[in-house]
């Protein structure tokens, strides 16, 4: 008869699962909590099939029930090694009576759930479980001539399968992992709560990675802590992929739980070129400008999203990583499908979509499906130069209490420019620091990003927001109507922001006119075209304060009237006062939005 060894502390199931072993000629041996339990609930028919441990090994329970299995006949049953001759001749001694021992099932006295209460040291040492932890490891040991379970989930599996369990050694040693993995847990436990400065972290690599961020950094693998938020359904993720598509996928998801509607991302070097959702429809100027004769995205939320995202900065968004919080139709893969873009990930995709995207870049395009149920984790660590960096995670939500202190004499803050802020604010949390973010309606169209000080990420996002208003200029309009019919779409836009940006030299100047098929007709633009209409009504958002009022005097030249920042500087009131010369509307919102 085989013979099963049974201590359970979650005795979830254990009734039916010693039913079944025993239907499977098993004689159960078992301690004394769990002898009790199942006397109670097995059939009397049965009851002669369970013994107790110390009716088995002739030795009693002693020290209060501290030591139950430790016994050689207990331990030599489990690791006997029925292919080693020398145990055979210590099996075949009649003076100690050894027995084989098949299959020991064992979970551990519960520590992490004891400590996790007000208790004293003495009842939590209690419950530091010995005789289990070594049943699991010896079983674990010789997973080739014993099966073990930790897991009540693993009971059905193995009462299905009992009989291929005894004679597959994968299945046998997937098992054994699973005790070894309990075990290591149930220690790291132990000595973080007798040493607190002791942090433990555990691993699951998914996938090897073709390198880290440049191509001599090899070794590169994707990893998991507990669960992994993102699926692969195509393509080949690489390193720098992956943090744009974790921190793009934050963003929009964040964006679309504050907003309430779709929300896209365009990602480019772990920093957002574009961010929009779908609540504005598409104006007849859009539908020139970003090339959408062909396309009705009146009912396609995700594909206005996008389309608007992606046009924040073009030039940017050359060669990016899409997020898109919504489902991705047939219209938004069609319009995906003309961009230079890597990958994407979104909540789901219908299937012609999915027959669209993963034939772009001849099969290589990387398509992700995100999880919107985001664990955070209540702590994150970052490895980097042999050292460990740990801090809680930032799990900030931005809202309109964020709002709700305006310290300027103009208090007036339409509810669209709120929106905008909170737009804005929240792709800050997702913008290397130090960073300036405006949008409008909806969009962002400036983000100054990375930089050391204040005003020129105020000057990079102001001068890309006003790249953006100038792409509807009349002349640029004009120009857009006489490109040669041969160029990309990528040229158009990189010969429209140089004309925006009047950057040129006397040869360039001559190259450049070559896209064009009346080259003669075209007019430079002059400094009245450039400051005649200069926009207005635009929201900024910083992620830390201004230490200087010049922020504020380049932010109203690049057309800003509505802001909101942390505060806290020395200089808070010049900043303010020079808010108050402009007429512009300011909230404090004391919270930095820092990411490095």
């Amino acid at each position: 008869m085989k013979k099963a060894i049974i201590s359970v502390s979650d005795k979830k199931d254990i009734t039916n699962l010693v039913n079944n072993l025993i239907l499977n000629d098993y004689e159960i041996i078992t301690t004394g909590g769990t002898y009790k339990k199942l006397i109670e609930k097995i059939s009397p028919i049965y009851s002669s099939k369970i013994i107790k441990v110390e009716d088995f090994t002739n030795f009693p329970e002693i020290l209060e029930g501290r030591v139950k299995t430790l016994h050689p006949k207990i331990y030599g049953g489990i690791l006997f090694d029925k292919d080693n001759e020398k145990h055979k001749k210590d099996f075949t001694r009649t003076d100690l009576q050894l027995q084989k021992i098949d299959l020991v099932v064992v979970n551990l006295y519960p520590f992490s759930d004891v400590i996790s209460r007000e208790v004293s040291e003495e009842e939590a040492i209690e419950n530091i479980d010995i005789g289990g932890v070594t049943l699991l490891r010896a079983a674990a040991k010789n997973y080739k001539n014993v099966t073990v379970l930790t897991d009540p989930k693993d009971y059905f599996d193995f009462i299905k399968n009992i009989e291929t369990v005894e004679k597959d050694l994968e299945m046998r040693k997937y098992y054994a992992s699973k005790a070894f993995e309990l075990v290591t847990k149930y220690d790291e436990c132990i000595s973080s709560w007798f040493n607190p400065n002791l942090n433990y972290r555990k691993y699951e690599k998914i996938q090897d990675l073709k390198y880290g961020c440049n191509p001599y950094q090899k070794e590169a693998t994707l990893c998991k802590k507990d669960t992994c938020p993102i699926e692969v359904l195509y393509g080949t993720p690489g390193y720098i992929n992956y943090l744009d598509a974790i921190h793009s996928w934050c963003l929009v998801t964040e964006a679309q739980e504050a907003l309430k509607c779709t929300v896209a991302a365009s990602f480019k070097h772990t920093a957002p070129a574009g961010v929009a959702t779908c609540k504005y429809p598409i104006s007849d100027k859009e539908r020139f400008v970003y090339d959408l004769e062909k396309f009705d995205l009146k009912d396609c939320s995700s594909g206005r999203a996008f389309i608007r995202a992606r046009n924040c900065d073009p030039l940017s968004s050359f060669g990016d990583f899409i997020a898109i919080s919504g489902v991705v139709d047939e219209t938004t893969a069609l319009l995906i499908r003309r961009e230079v873009s890597d990958g994407i990930i979104a909540e789901d995709y219908t299937y012609k979509a999915l027959e669209i995207l993963r034939k772009k870049k001849m099969g290589k395009f990387i398509i992700l499906r995100g999880d919107k149920n985001l664990n955070l984790g209540v702590k994150e660590y970052r490895e980097i130069f042999g050292i460990v960096l740990t801090q809680r995670s930032n799990s900030e939500k931005i809202t309109e209490e964020y709002l709700k202190n305006i310290v300027t004499k103009n208090t007036v803050m339409p509810q669209k420019k709120r929106e905008d802020l909170i737009l804005a604010t929240i792709t800050l949390k997702y913008t290397p620091s130090n960073s300036i973010v405006i949008a409008n309606k909806s969009q962002v169209i400036g983000v100054g990003t990375g930089q050391q000080n204040r005003v020129d990420c105020v000057k990079i996002a102001g001068n890309k927001s006003f790249i953006f208003n100038f792409r509807f200029h009349p002349k640029v309009l004009q120009l857009m109507e006489d490109f040669k019919p041969n160029l990309t779409r990528q040229e158009k836009t990189n010969c429209i922001i140089k004309y925006i940006s009047n950057d040129f030299t006397e040869d360039e100047i001559v190259r450049w006119l070559k896209n064009f098929k009346n080259p003669k007709k075209i007019e430079l633009l002059s400094d009245k075209d450039y400051f005649e209409k200069p926009a207005k009504g635009l929201s900024l958002s910083s992620d830390a304060f201004f230490p200087f009022r010049d922020n504020i005097d380049y932010a109203f030249r690049f057309g800003v009237d509505y802001i909101l920042n942390p505060g806290g500087s020395i200089s808070d009131h010049n900043v303010i006062s020079a808010c108050d010369e402009y007429n512009i509307c300011m909230a404090i919102s004391e919270k930095r939005l820092f990411l490095h």
